[in-house]
């Protein structure tokens, strides 16, 4: 190492303060920082009497747990004490994320970003984008028919068809759905034998009434129905939560749809009640598993329970808000929003618990501890993550010929980060992740057209419009 890093510890990690106090359980991680990291480290995290923590230079290998151990147990030889008895284990975790986050920041430029006007060089390729359509509101999710067509939801609940030519119409008498906060209409998954049934897929959130509280609630509910002559008809309920289980105020749906073979997947987030993710007797931070008619399958995991629900075929999820399946391998695959850091990319497989809330890289939201717990026995850790936070959104593999260098890597939507990223995965591992767009929007779902072109959603949440551009490579005239 050079000389001049010889005093930064633990990757520049000197969390001295002039004292220690002890903090409730609950302290933010600001607070945290303010009160006992600041002195030498500075408020911003640019360095005082100690070097900064933003520039990424480290002594240690400069993982999450090298981290932890030099705030918990100090530094040998060095002025940086020991912090496990003024800290506890979760405080410890937030004030690592916290130092993510802002060395995250301080990185990010806006030469960095993308504009709408201009190419923008990848590892690979030089693309440019060409908006395909707009509309007020938040395109949700999108899909392509056989004919090359393309199905998009509004999350106010509306359904489009889009043809090749450019004309679009409004699909009449879908659903009714419960638009507040998060819900609304959500997914739309035309069945991969569309053109010999006609089935197209949807999930929405469904008004419930009120809870004893007087708090308007909803639930998720998966139908299926046909398009004809611009109608949505032969609608047919596939899953709607028990009635106990109505308690859903607007957060956390999920709602991804997969299909694979006659087996129909979808996701279900927690519902803002997140130790209900633990549990089996709920619909609520799951991934389940049914028929494509709605029927249950025997060899679900907890079928013979007599106190769960039969369609779970994962738990322990907080809100996947992607899932696709690896059309090579078959493996089934899904992003999950943590709470303030900790996405997750997550291979899924039959009754496994993937942890959450006993699990998680992040925090709360207002900056206080969830749990010191990265991984626990039995359940199942992510192949990524994501910390600070990019708010994992729709996924696909691309599946075209356009890009040929990319064929069978993963593209995942953020909408924090406004990033769109390339992921490589090889040998259950991811080995590359590129940001391809940075900077253009919320990113809610991508998708590869017929064309190989690669379709992505983006929101503007200042002029509540969303559009859908095509990205292809930039042809040098």
């Amino acid at each position: 190492m050079k000389n001049q890093l010889a005093s930064k510890i633990a990757g520049n990690l000197i969390l001295l303060g002039a004292a220690a106090n002890s903090f409730a359980a609950n302290e933010k991680v600001e607070q945290l920082f303010e009160q006992n990291c600041s002195s030498c480290h500075g408020q911003s995290l640019k360095g005082a009497m100690a070097p900064s923590l933003l520039d990424n230079q480290w002594l240690t290998d400069g993982t999450d747990l090298a981290l932890q151990n030099a705030i918990s147990n100090g530094v040998a030889e060095t002025a940086m004490p020991a912090f496990g008895k003024t800290f506890t284990p979760d405080q410890i975790r937030t004030l690592v994320v916290y130092i993510r986050e802002s060395a995250y920041k301080a990185t990010q430029s806006q030469d960095d970003q993308n504009t709408f006007d201009k190419p923008f060089k990848t590892k690979d390729y030089e693309l440019e984008l060409t908006e395909v359509t707009s509309n007020e509101g938040i395109i949700w999710a999108m899909d392509f028919l056989p004919d090359g067509s393309l199905l998009y939801t509004l999350r106010h609940g509306e359904l489009w068809h889009l043809l090749p030519s450019g004309e679009q119409s409004l699909v009449k008498g879908t659903p009714t759905v419960w638009h507040q906060r998060q819900g609304g209409l959500l997914d739309v998954y035309p069945d991969p034998n569309f053109k010999e049934n006609g089935w197209v897929y949807l999930s929405f959130s469904k008004p419930a009434g009120k809870n004893e509280k007087g708090d308007e609630i909803a639930f998720t509910s998966i139908v299926r129905g046909k398009i004809s002559n611009g109608q949505w008809v032969e609608q047919q309920v596939l899953f709607e939560a028990q009635e106990q289980n109505h308690k859903n105020r607007g957060w956390h749906f999920g709602s991804r749809i997969v299909i694979q073979g006659e087996y129909l997947y979808f996701s279900n987030g927690d519902e803002g009640h997140q130790n209900d993710a633990q549990l089996i007797t709920t619909q609520n931070g799951k991934i389940h598993r049914i028929f494509k008619d709605g029927s249950i399958p025997k060899d679900n995991p907890f079928y013979n329970d007599p106190t769960a629900q039969k369609t779970i075929w994962t738990y322990g999820n907080r809100n996947p808000q992607g899932l696709t399946i690896d059309s090579t391998t078959g493996n089934i695959w899904a992003t999950e929003h943590g709470p303030r850091g900790g996405d997750e990319l997550n291979l899924i497989q039959k009754g496994l618990n993937y942890g959450w809330p006993k699990v998680t890289f992040g925090m709360n939201y207002d900056g206080t501890p969830i749990t010191p717990n990265t991984e626990l026995p039995g359940m199942k850790s992510p192949i990524l993550h994501w910390t600070p936070s990019i708010a994992v959104s729709g996924i696909n593999f691309y599946t075209g010929e356009l890009f040929g260098s990319w064929k069978g890597d993963l593209l995942v939507g953020s909408l924090a980060k406004k990033q769109l990223h390339r992921l490589r995965i090889e040998n259950g591992k991811v080995t590359q992740d590129e940001v391809l767009l940075n900077g253009l929007g919320r990113i809610r779902d991508v998708v590869t057209a017929p064309s190989g072109e690669i379709y992505v959603t983006i929101n503007d949440s200042d002029s509540k419009v969303s559009k859908i551009f095509a990205i292809k490579p930039k042809l040098n005239k």
